[in-house]
This record gives structure tokens, C-alpha cells and sequence, in this order.
């Protein structure tokens, strides 16, 4: 699939089979995230692939008592491909998303599904959520900007038409 094709059909994926991706598949995504580009090539973001399940449902139990609701789910992926940086660093944020952004093409390209997750933005100096970081080796002062939720998709996705603004000023 060329990469224009890839940008115009991929789609979110909220559901996802019990099918485990391979090491080469992992190590695809991983690689994607980290060639992304950050602010002055400072390349300070750190990429983290949770596959381990038990880990995974610390983070999402952690999450849901986190927002007080009764109940939270990341859509049962295989993985989740956290995007981290200190708040203190050049552009954080874009930093991140310019990783996440790469993984959503990748897994898409390589008939995978993905979705952005985005509740840990805001809470992750809360000490339940902390505890559960610091498992995952995250440093102390990295915030989770944003994490792609990847796996096998479930059904297809809707054919949705792109319909936002487009202005051309020549």
C-alpha cells in the first residue's frame, strides 16, 4: 500500500480479535514510533510497548478509579504503544504525536487496527497512576501524551467520508 493510500483509508478501530501480534510486528511498530521526528532532533520521548496483560489491567483499572468511572476499557487490544516525554521538554506533545501518528500508519499498512487513547493525558502525577508507570519504567517526570490501543481488528471499519474544512489560498 503506498503511504498516500494509507493515510486516506485508515481508520479507528475500537474492537480487536484475541490474536497475538508477532516480535516482527512489535518491533515494526516500535521502530515506526521512534523514527518519527521530535523538536531539534532532541529525540527525548520514549516509546513503550505493553503487551503484558496483567500490566495492561493494572493501567486500566488504575485509569478508571483515576476519572471515577464505573467502568474503562483501552477496546482489549493486544498492545499498547505508550508515547512519553518530560512536560519539561521542547514540544512535547508533538513529539508524541508525531510517534503515534507513525504507529496508526504502520499498523494500518500491515492490516493491523489502531486507536488513539488519550485519558492518561492530565493524570499521570496521580500516585495510582505513578505506581502503575513506574512498573512500566516510565522516568519519573515523563507524562503519557497519548497511547495507540493495536491489534487485529475485530470487523472492518465504516467507509467514512473526510469532510473537514479545506481551505486553498494561492
Amino acid at each position: 500500500m503506498d503511504v498516500l493510500t494509507c493515510i486516506e483509508t485508515r481508520r479507528s478501530i475500537r474492537g480487536f480479535e484475541e490474536k497475538p501480534l508477532t516480535k516482527e510486528q512489535l518491533t515494526t511498530l516500535a521502530e515506526a514510533a521512534r523514527s518519527a521526528p521530535t523538536a531539534r532532533n532532541m529525540q527525548t520521548r520514549r516509546i513503550t510497548v505493553l503487551q503484558n496483560k496483567v500490566l495492561m489491567e493494572k493501567l486500566r483499572a488504575a485509569i478508571q478509579q483515576e476519572l471515577g468511572r464505573e467502568s474503562y476499557s483501552f477496546y482489549d487490544p493486544d498492545v499498547l504503544i505508550l508515547a512519553s516525554e518530560s512536560e519539561n521538554a521542547i514540544m512535547p506533545v508533538e513529539n508524541c504525536a508525531c510517534a503515534l501518528e507513525n504507529v496508526f500508519l504502520a499498523a494500518h499498512a500491515m492490516g493491523l487496527g489502531s486507536v488513539w487513547i488519550n485519558q492518561l493525558n492530565g493524570i499521570c502525577g496521580r500516585p495510582a497512576i505513578r505506581a502503575v508507570l513506574k512498573e512500566l519504567k516510565l522516568p519519573d517526570d515523563h507524562h503519557v501524551w497519548g497511547m495507540a490501543a493495536v491489534g487485529y481488528p475485530a470487523a472492518a471499519p465504516r467507509t467514512i467520508e473526510k469532510t473537514g474544512a479545506l481551505e486553498w489560498v494561492l
